[in-house]
Parts: structure tokens; C-alpha cells; sequence
């Protein structure tokens, strides 16, 4: 996987000749026609796993006491969590742009969240700017960035607390931020935690707040964090001129995001 160093090296790359932009997206869309070909290959089999699974405890309900039986079916659970993350990473590059409401876009992923912390002690409040824009963006893989960090949030709270989510906006800016009070995020651990793969919480892949960098950098904005024993804050920024990359809806863009500052 690619670091922000090595997006700079190959934006570099990219920019000194025509030759160098043309043989760069050639190996990258070999690297992800690679990556989907072999998450592929692997999800076929490990499907018929897990149905194979179910079906023996249908047929054998005693069969679930058994004390390898839940570690052995979590695993699998895991690998197939794995392959759709890495197959959402793969094809993140790829954004299918509309012109929408930005304030309906995030009443819609604010209603959707709330909806699934309804019979839970975390308490969910929500204040959306009257004045946010029109916004020119992918708007599915948007949602899919709100609602991993409303729910990294939620997970880190491991009994009551509070979950805020904002979005304000300037002349030129939307700025979202979601806020828990939940275990926080250790310093060291904190510069890390959009590199693929790195996760520092049980059960996860690692590759979900990767995701959300990729995508967010590929409408132009960028993703920080903070936090303390007692409370994360992440923020998005994401300016009103969309996406500085082509979009594609057949096939990913093979052009680089900007580095996030």
C-alpha cells in the first residue's frame, strides 16, 4: 500500500514527463486489476465457508457450545470484513460525482445514524448549518466516510456517553467534525491511524479511516484528528470546487490525491 510519501515520489513522477504519467497509471491499474482478482479468487471459496457454516448449525445447534466453534466462525466473519475493505480501498479512486445538497446529504447520514443508536446509552446530537452549500461529490462514498467515523465513535465508548456531529461551513469550506467521549487515542498511536492496515482496536482491519483519507483527498480536502484520555475529535475539510481528479463511473481515476498537511 501506498504512503503519503509515496504519493508525493510518484506525483513527482508523474509530473516530470508524459512518458513517466503514462507508465505510472499503466502499473496502477495493473496493481488493481491484481488486488480485485485476487480478493476475488479468495471471497468465492471463503463464501461457500461460511455457508457451509451456517448450514452445520442449522442442522447440529449444539454444535455452537462448542468452545471453537464462535473463534472459528469469527475468523471467517474477519476475512470476509477484510476482502470488502480492501475491495472498498481498491476502488476508492473512483468517484461518481452529482451536484447535491450538501444540508440534505447530511440530514440524511445524521437521521440514518440515529436511528441505530435508538436503543443504546450513547447519546447523539447533531447541528447542521443552515447555509451549507450545493456540494459537487461522490455522494455514496461521502456516506460511507460520515458513517465509518460515526461508528468508530460509537465503538469507542464502551458504556454511556456522547457523540456531536457538525457541519459549518465559510465562503469556501464545509467543515464537518464528529466528537466522542469515548477512550481516546494515544499520542503515539495518533500519527498512525490513516495507514493501512494499522488498527488499534479488536476485530478491526485497519483499513477504514485509510479509506475515508483516500476519499476525502480525492474531493480535494483533508482529514486530521485529536484526542485525549477523554474525548476524539476528527474534522473534515472539504472545499466547494469538488474533486481536483477525473471521475469515473466505470473504472477507478488513476490520478493521485494530494498529500494531506
Amino acid at each position: 500500500m501506498f504512503t503519503s510519501t509515496d504519493h508525493d515520489k510518484l506525483q513527482q513522477l508523474m509530473a516530470s514527463s508524459p512518458e513517466n504519467r503514462a507508465l505510472i497509471e499503466k502499473l496502477l491499474a495493473s496493481h488493481e486489476e491484481a488486488v480485485a482478482s485476487i480478493s476475488h479468487e479468495i471471497r468465492n471459496p471463503l463464501t461457500l465457508v461460511y455457508s457451509t457454516l451456517q448450514l452445520l448449525e442449522s442442522r447440529h445447534p449444539d454444535i455452537v457450545s462448542d468452545r471453537y466453534w464462535l473463534s472459528m466462525r469469527e475468523d471467517v466473519e474477519y476475512m470476509q470484513q477484510l476482502l470488502t475493505d480492501l475491495s472498498s480501498l481498491n476502488h476508492s479512486r473512483s468517484l461518481f460525482l452529482t451536484e447535491f445538497s450538501f444540508r440534505s446529504f447530511m440530514e440524511q447520514v445524521v437521521l440514518s445514524f440515529a436511528a441505530s443508536c435508538a436503543e443504546s446509552p450513547v447519546e447523539f446530537t447533531s447541528r447542521l448549518d443552515p447555509a451549507l452549500p450545493a456540494f459537487k461529490g461522490d455522494r455514496v462514498k461521502l456516506r460511507e466516510v460520515f458513517l465509518n467515523l460515526l461508528r468508530n465513535a460509537r465503538e469507542a465508548i464502551a458504556d454511556e456517553g456522547s457523540i456531536r456531529l457538525e457541519a459549518t461551513c465559510s465562503s469556501s469550506t464545509i467543515t464537518v467534525s464528529v466528537r466522542d467521549t469515548g477512550c481516546g487515542i494515544a499520542r503515539e498511536q495518533l500519527e498512525h491511524i490513516f495507514e493501512p492496515f494499522v488498527t488499534f482496536k479488536q476485530g478491526g482491519t485497519g483499513l477504514g479511516l485509510a479509506i475515508a483519507k483516500e476519499i476525502v483527498e480525492l474531493h480535494r480536502g483533508t482529514i486530521a484528528a485529536k484526542s485525549s484520555t477523554q474525548a476524539t475529535e476528527f474534522y473534515l475539510y472539504l472545499p466547494f470546487g469538488g474533486p481536483s481528479v477525473p471521475a469515473s463511473q466505470n473504472g477507478p481515476s488513476l490520478s493521485l490525491p494530494p498529500k494531506t498537511v
